[in-house]
């Protein structure tokens, strides 16, 4: 199977505990948002794209553009929660440890 270089498994020592660090921070952010008492009209876009991460990080196959749009959709429906701001940017940071997309898709 051919993988482009957005979509990789992520195998061996700094790019494994890239994979760790995202799992670790979408379960902590998952975990927030379920005991989060207030609804809000995208909980469940934000949801959706923190299983989609999760997800990601069991497989192994870690898509960068898939990573950073389930990064924005996030950020936009839990953004002004301020109760999950910590979370949500442990979430960034473990995205941005993937690097960013390829060169000209900025």
């Amino acid at each position: 199977m051919v993988r482009s270089l957005e979509q990789r498994p992520v195998t061996g020592g700094d790019e494994n505990l890239r994979v760790v660090e995202l799992r670790t921070a979408v379960s902590r952010l998952r975990r927030q948002l379920a005991a989060h008492p207030a609804e809000f009209p995208d909980r469940a876009i934000a949801e959706d794209e923190l299983a989609a991460l999760a997800a990601m990080t069991v497989d192994g196959a870690v898509d960068i553009a898939r990573l950073r749009s389930s990064l924005l959709l996030i950020a936009g429906a839990i953004g002004s929660v301020s109760a999950l701001a910590r979370g949500l940017s442990e979430v960034r940071a473990a995205v941005d440890g993937f690097g960013g997309p390829p060169r000209g898709r900025r």
